[in-house]
């Protein structure tokens, strides 16, 4: 199976019967803004953790594509499940900058609430979320809502024993799901030819869902087969998969040195199909991408930086002493030890 491919590396436009899609002036400038606004959040969040303000970051440098053009296809009330890396999706379903900070500043698991915004907390273990997703959507199911409920991964979380129960029970039980799938190459450093034999969207037809493989660097294939699979499932034909080919271009996170395992080569070809860029292309192209756009939209990701950094530093540090309390129900003498070790290590830097 090819990748569905609607924009090409070089901003050519083609038509899909199968995947029909409008391509409008606001459309197009819509999805640009909101990816370009993502990675200048995602770039000031790299800044921030180096100055020691975070204490670590994963970027979605790359899968900008992927994150805006899905979430955009699917309804305000559709829940989704994300894992630790949608950023852009997140700011897609209007969580602030502070909101996404706080976690990383080890302040709190989330900065906000699920129900507010129909997605779901960051989930750190891999592919923890995909059977949360499923349970989720059998409640959907139970409620007779037309909502569908998505859920983001990676290529890596396939691997894990959850992936192939949250498929198979999805697709046993007919649940309003939609999985999301941004293989982006790489899970750490294992790439993807040692990970599986097959591809995912191949294993997801085994298991009888509706499998579809996708361009994850084109954002309008990734708007289309999103939006035409998530009515589907919405009429009631069962859960689906979407596999989105891309590519993670930083490293897997601000703890990481992707080049011990992958070639300047490599990243250079990926370069090459950069979403934002492709998105760019296209634009110029059609005379919809002007001087007074550009500056507008400069302007605007300028004050998300500004913001970004500020709303960032205004975040209150954790006490990290009263961690040790959360631990245990009963504090054992090793874990007091320790804590008195900490307190003792901490005092000592008082003048």
């Amino acid at each position: 199976m090819k990748p569905v491919q609607l924009l090409d590396p070089e901003g050519h436009l083609r038509e899909d019967p199968q995947w029909p899609l409008d391509v409008t002036p606001e459309l197009a400038r819509d999805l640009y803004r909101r990816m370009r606004i993502a990675r200048r959040f995602d770039d000031e969040a790299l800044a921030l953790q180096r100055q020691g303000e975070l204490g670590l970051w994963l970027q979605s440098l790359g899968q900008e594509a992927a994150q805006v053009g899905s979430i955009t296809a699917l309804r305000a009330d559709d829940h989704v499940f994300p894992s630790y890396r949608e950023h852009a999706a997140a700011l897609c379903r209007g969580i602030t900058p502070a909101e996404l900070l706080v976690q990383w500043r080890g302040n709190s698991h989330s900065g906000w609430d699920p129900a507010d915004h129909r997605f779901h907390i960051y989930t750190l273990v891999l592919a923890a979320q995909l059977p949360h997703a499923t349970g989720y959507a059998m409640g959907v199911q139970r409620d007779g809502s037309d909502e569908i409920v998505a859920v983001y991964f990676g290529d890596g979380s396939s691997s894990q024993g959850e992936a192939s129960e949250a498929l198979n029970w999805a697709a046993v039980a007919e649940v309003p799901l939609l999985f999301f799938c941004q293989n982006n190459q790489w899970a750490i450093s294992t790439p993807t030819v040692a990970q599986m034999r097959a591809p995912l969207h191949q294993r997801a037809s085994g298991f009888g869902l509706d499998a579809h493989l996708v361009d994850g660097n084109d954002v309008f294939a990734v708007h289309a087969v999103t939006r035409a699979v998530a009515d589907q499932i919405r009429s009631g034909a069962g859960p689906a998969l979407i596999e989105a080919v891309t590519y993670r271009m930083a490293g897997h996170s601000t703890s990481d040195d992707p080049t011990r395992y992958r070639t300047s080569s490599e990243l250079d070809s990926w370069r090459g199909k950069d979403p934002i860029a492709r998105l760019e292309l296209f634009l110029t192209r059609e005379g919809w991408f002007d001087e007074e756009y550009r500056s507008e939209l400069d302007a605007e990701c300028d004050v998300l930086a500004v913001e970004t950094r500020r709303v960032c530093r205004e975040l209150p540090l954790g006490d990290i002493a009263s961690l040790f309390g959360t631990v245990l129900a009963e504090e054992s003498s090793a874990l007091a030890e320790e804590r008195r070790r900490y307190e003792q290590r901490i005092a000592s830097y008082v003048d």
